[in-house]
């Protein structure tokens, strides 16, 4: 009788450093460090109720009791600003606005640290504001806030994404959709992932 067939030998998996399987972070041992959010528990939890409420919702009163409350909470808030449904604000007391700039519906200011946008800009629909990070070649993942700032005359159009320690200059426009990692120069257009700068903007004609 012949022998039976062989077995067709299943290819190993291809060798892995010592250790790859294995998480290299350990999350039950994080903490945020010397992090501070700025306000007491209290206060947090009374702001993130009012945040359900009135900025959450689609069912939000009109832009001035809105711009009341945050100032309220510690915001600082120009004349004129204009607040549309679904707008999120991490922490009010970490946000300063200029005169008559407009925030669209789902904007998210995830503002662990200090947000200021100017005078006269726009930040368009799903726009996210992330001021936090974290360090990937630690074991704790420890926490990197950082701040943002949008100058006056700014668009950030919709969908776009600033990460911490960006500033995006004076009358410059961020593209729908971008991740903007690094600062944006003054009239500049930027645009993908991550911007580049793809245009220059020109001062109004009308």
């Amino acid at each position: 009788m012949a022998d039976a067939p062989a077995p067709t030998p299943v290819a190993d998996e291809p060798p892995t450093p010592a250790g790859e399987r294995r998480a290299w972070v350990d999350f039950s041992r994080y903490t945020v460090g010397d992090y501070h959010p700025g306000r007491g528990r209290w206060t947090r939890l009374a702001w993130y109720a009012v945040s359900l409420l009135l900025f959450e919702t689609g069912l939000c009163p009109p832009p001035g009791p809105k711009t009341w409350l945050l100032r309220k909470f510690g915001a600082k808030i120009g004349k004129g600003v204009m607040l549309k449904p679904g707008v999120r604000i991490k922490y009010p007391w970490r946000l300063e606005v200029g005169d008559y700039s407009w925030i669209g519906e789902q904007v998210w200011i995830d503002s662990i640290v200090n947000v200021r946008i100017g005078s006269h800009v726009c930040i368009s629909q799903d726009v996210y504001f992330c001021t936090g990070s974290h360090d990937h070649t630690r074991e704790l993942f420890d926490l990197i806030p950082g701040e943002i700032v949008v100058d006056d005359g700014a668009w950030v159009a919709a969908r776009s994404t600033l990460l911490p320690h960006v500033t995006v200059g004076a009358n410059a426009v961020v593209a729908a959709g971008a991740v903007v990692s690094k600062d944006v120069p003054p009239a500049a257009i930027v645009g993908g992932v991550p911007a580049k700068v793809i245009g220059e903007r020109q001062p109004p004609t009308g």
